[in-house]
Formats: structure tokens, C-alpha cells, sequence
């Protein structure tokens, strides 16, 4: 089986990468989210980034709303949570609302989630009852909107679903990442990016962001395809109060940016710390 949930994309208009993250229990605290480091890191691999993350409870209408949303964009989404089968999950259902679509039983799902029961069955030293009422239960979890296609679960063969570019998986992270990997590999590779990247920073005391502002404008005018970053901090446990100011890009482009920032800096006799260095 090699299903393909979109067709192979083109490298040019690279979308940008989003993650929905469903669940009373992440927003209640009862459990703590290990999706949005993950899914950062995953892209991160694969030379993409995330651009956007939001999490919703199980209400079914927040989670349609935000669902539209996703499928308007033209982004890449994954959406983590509320696939099962029990009556707090209802992501499969709010997929299909938001699309204005039908449910319905999906036979590549079927014929996987059959083949999980027959795989618990001989664990358990049972005979597998396809017209029990359990097993026949479920099958709801391959029930999905109409037209969608099917993720596969290399955990336990339940698989997650796609429809164009948003990507529903499960929420337990031992299913959802290598799911969500298999979705970026077997249908964004065109987009992965090749070059090489390098950030450079350096760490600032004493100044404020509102000054060093009209710096980083002219150094974003003034090379083209950079991007620059501030990052300030009141309480670091080793710098204390600081703006870590750097550059990031191509590294062709960010040696001669990083250089422009250091000299521009110096006009403002600011105290520098340490420069800091990742590719």
C-alpha cells in the first residue's frame, strides 16, 4: 500500500506549515502538549518551519470553525486529535462540516482497521467476530469526510486521513509523528529545502528594541533575502536583561548582513556579548 494524499507538488509557491493540536485535556493541563516541539523539529529536518500552531478544545463548533479556516488557506495543516470513536472525538465530523461534505465509511480504512481486529484477536488467542458489536464500532474510526484519502499508521494500521493539504492524525504521539513524517515525506519532499542555512546573533546589553529598530529595517533593505530577528529577554539566567539581535539566511547572504549589523551597532556604543552561531 502506498497511498498518496495529494498530488506531488510543484517546488515553487512553497505553502506554509500550520498545526492544530485538538483536546480538553492539553487546555485543561491534564496532559502537556509534545506536538508543537515535535512538529518543529520534524519541518526543521526537512529545512521548512512552522508558521503558524492553535489549539482548540472538543467543541464542535470552535473546531469547525478553525477547520474552515485551515481549508481556505492553501497551507499545509496537521491536525493532531479527535479522530477516535468515543463521544468526546469530533474532528472526523467537524472535518466534514467544515467541507460541507458526507460521511462515510472510507474501504481502505475498513479493510485496515479489519485487519487490526483480526491482529488483536489472534493476540488474544480469540476468533475474530467481524459482526461484533465492538468491531463493528470500530469501523467508525475509518469514517470520513467524502473524497478524503487515508494516512497510514504504522503503529496499530488505524489510519489518519487527508483532504488536500490538511492532514488529520491521532493525538498520541507514538501514531501522530511518524505519520505526519510519512505525510511530509511522501508528499512535500519538492518543497524541502536543499541549500544550506546559517543564523548568526549577537547578544546586546543595554539597549532598547525601539532604537535598534530603524538598524534592522535598513539591514532588511539591505540584503535581500535575509531575515533579522530580535529576541529579547529580562530574566535569562545568564546574560540577565539582554536582545539577542542576529540574522538568518542563505549563508552567502547573512556573512556580509552579520557584518553590517556588527557595524552598525558600534554607532550606538552598546556592551556586546557573546555571538552566537547555528546552522
Amino acid at each position: 500500500m502506498n497511498p498518496s494524499p495529494i498530488p506531488q507538488p510543484s517546488p515553487e509557491h512553497r505553502p506554509g506549515f500550520r498545526l492544530i493540536i485538538v483536546g480538553d485535556e492539553i487546555l485543561s493541563g491534564k496532559r502537556a502538549d509534545k506536538h508543537l516541539v515535535k512538529v518543529i523539529e520534524l519541518l526543521k529536518a526537512r529545512g521548512l518551519s512552522l508558521t503558524q500552531a492553535e489549539y482548540v478544545g472538543d467543541d464542535p463548533d470552535r473546531i469547525t470553525t478553525l477547520l474552515e479556516r485551515a481549508f481556505a488557506s492553501g497551507d499545509v495543516v496537521f491536525s493532531t486529535g479527535g479522530i477516535g470513536a468515543t463521544p468526546d472525538d469530533h474532528t472526523r465530523q467537524c472535518a466534514a462540516r467544515a467541507l460541507g461534505v458526507p460521511l462515510a465509511l472510507h474501504p481502505q480504512a475498513k479493510v485496515l482497521i479489519e485487519q487490526r481486529m483480526q491482529d488483536v484477536a489472534l493476540e488474544q488467542g480469540k476468533v475474530y467476530q467481524p459482526d461484533a458489536a465492538d468491531n463493528l464500532h470500530r469501523l467508525n474510526m475509518g469514517v470520513f469526510p467524502a473524497g478524503a484519502t487515508v494516512i497510514p499508521n504504522p503503529y496499530n494500521k488505524i489510519p489518519g486521513f487527508s483532504v488536500g493539504r490538511v492532514h488529520f492524525v491521532p493525538g498520541f504521539p507514538v501514531m501522530a509523528w511518524p505519520m505526519i513524517e510519512w505525510v511530509l515525506d511522501t508528499c512535500y519532499a519538492p518543497w524541502f529545502q536543499t541549500q544550506a542555512w546559517l543564523e548568526r546573533s549577537v547578544i546586546v546589553f543595554g539597549a532598547m528594541e525601539a532604537t535598534l529598530t530603524p538598524l534592522m529595517v535598513q539591514l532588511e533593505h539591505d540584503f535581500p533575502g535575509i531575515k533579522v530577528f530580535s529576541l529579547p529577554s529580562v530574566d535569562h539566567a545568564q546574560w540577565g536583561r539582554h536582545i539577542e539581535l542576529g540574522v538568518k539566511g542563505a549563508p552567502g547572504l547573512v556573512t556580509p548582513a552579520y557584518a553590517a549589523l556588527l557595524a552598525g551597532l558600534q554607532t550606538f556604543q552598546l556592551k556586546l556579548g557573546p555571538e552566537l552561531v547555528q546552522s
